[in-house]
């Protein structure tokens, strides 16, 4: 058993826990072989949660969803500006936490897609096929 404890001599041959930075993530790629990504490598959750509905996980499919978002939000900026101009700023005491609400969703796309292309730019890089899992 190995002790831990500062001042205390060490067994012979022990090595203290080292944390790396290039943890590899296991995963079965595109073509049904067992690939060691890295985390940045690995991009965003590849598997279904075991939910009814597949998740959108490619760079393609998470720009279009941050894209959607992102008009959305312009929708919601422009009825602000129609609430200044009507001077009905009555409304927006009811509901200005929806804009708070909003950002966190449109934040997580963006970051989901951003995190995905640059995995997939590693990916290409290393020359290594894209994780199903």
């Amino acid at each position: 058993m190995a002790k831990r404890s500062q001042n205390v001599p060490q067994e012979p041959g022990y090595v203290p826990y080292q944390p790396t930075d290039e943890r590899v993530i296991h995963r079965l790629a595109e073509n049904g072989e067992l690939v060691a990504y890295t985390a940045d490598e690995y991009g965003v959750r590849k598997d279904d949660g075991f939910g009814v509905v597949k998740p959108v996980n490619s760079a393609a499919g998470l720009l279009v969803l941050a894209v959607l978002m992102t008009i959305a939000f312009g929708g919601m900026l422009y009825g602000l500006v129609q609430m200044g101009i009507t001077d009905q700023w009555e409304i927006l005491g009811e509901i200005w936490w929806m804009y708070l609400l909003v950002l966190y969703p449109l934040t997580a796309g963006w970051a989901g897609y951003l995190a995905e292309r640059k995995a997939g730019k590693l990916r290409t890089a290393r020359n290594l096929p894209r994780p199903v899992e």
